[in-house]
């Protein structure tokens, strides 16, 4: 697993306020959907991207087939995808102007975080920011 400084975490939470949950699932028990879930109740604006529910509501948002068709500006991509699927969906983020990348846990593709990188994006593989936030918070002692 990749370490990042948690102050690198702190600057992403606090200047993300839209994040495209891709591979977002209309399952209760699949982690893109708890995840997504969390991050709604702590303030974010999540939209769900996933081609095969188009046009459908995942946890109240209207899903979309990709990020390119989302209407509005996206700070983060949270990837819910396999390995060899993560470096189209960083490509993407790039071509949509993106800032963050963070890529699930289990899931590395470091030619494409290094892709990313280049283009100006941050890129976190292998974590999730539904630990990172609760961990952060516990660690400054705030309520989670």
């Amino acid at each position: 697993m990749p370490d990042y400084p948690d102050a690198l975490f702190e600057r992403i939470f606090a200047e993300t306020k839209t994040i495209a949950v891709v591979g977002a699932s209309p399952k209760p028990e699949r982690p893109s959907h708890g995840v997504m879930r969390f991050l709604q109740s702590r303030g974010y604006r999540c939209i769900p991207v996933n081609p095969g529910q188009a046009g459908g509501k995942i946890n109240g948002e209207t899903v979309y087939a990709k990020l390119a068709d989302i209407p509005e500006k996206i700070d983060m991509v949270d990837v819910f995808r396999r390995s060899e699927e993560a470096g189209a969906v960083v490509d993407q983020a790039i071509a949509i102007g993106a800032k963050t990348v963070w890529i699930q846990l289990g899931v590395r593709d470091d030619a494409a975080a290094a892709r990313g990188g280049k283009a100006g994006l941050t890129v976190i593989m292998d974590h999730c920011p539904a630990i990172e936030l609760p961990r952060l918070d516990a660690k400054r002692g705030r309520a989670q």
